[in-house]
């Protein structure tokens, strides 16, 4: 993250315990050379990595797999000024191997939006960041105003 901006950085497990908590995340990729962003439901897997659930028709497994992305899931607390965000960078890949999607149909997400054909999309955990802020005040105890 950025270095004394006022927020609690998270370390790796921290990251993983609050991204359980949510059930919607961002998925960010590339699309004609721009960033897209799109709200998908999720899952994590034993090993941390992120699990979406999608239509093997779908633009979002054809312009992922293969390629490195960003997951963002968040927490916010407009009232009491408080919150966490939680970014996963890795390789996402489509789930190809029978076994390992028989296991995800059982045990992965469920999509919002089902399809007679879907896919398991993987996001590799290759780098977890995260940050806090609680109860409206900064890293430095200054109280943040409205």
């Amino acid at each position: 993250m950025y270095p004394n901006d006022g927020f609690r950085e998270l370390d790796r497990q921290e990251c993983l315990r609050l991204l359980v908590k949510v059930p919607v995340g961002r998925i960010v990729h590339t699309r004609q050379a721009l960033p897209a962003v799109l709200p998908v439901n999720f899952g994590l897997d034993g090993d941390g990595a992120v699990v979406l659930r999608t239509s093997a028709a779908s633009e979002l497994a054809r312009a992922v797999d293969g390629v490195v992305v960003a997951f963002e899931a968040d927490e916010v607390d407009a009232v009491t000024q408080s919150g966490w965000s939680v970014v996963v960078t890795g390789s996402a890949s489509v789930v190809t191997d029978p076994g390992e999607h028989e296991r995800l149909l059982r045990t992965g997400p469920r999509s919002w939006v089902p399809s007679p054909h879907e896919v398991f999309v993987r996001i590799e955990p290759e780098l977890v960041s995260g940050r806090e802020l609680a109860g409206g005040r900064s890293l430095y105890g200054v109280r943040l105003t409205v």
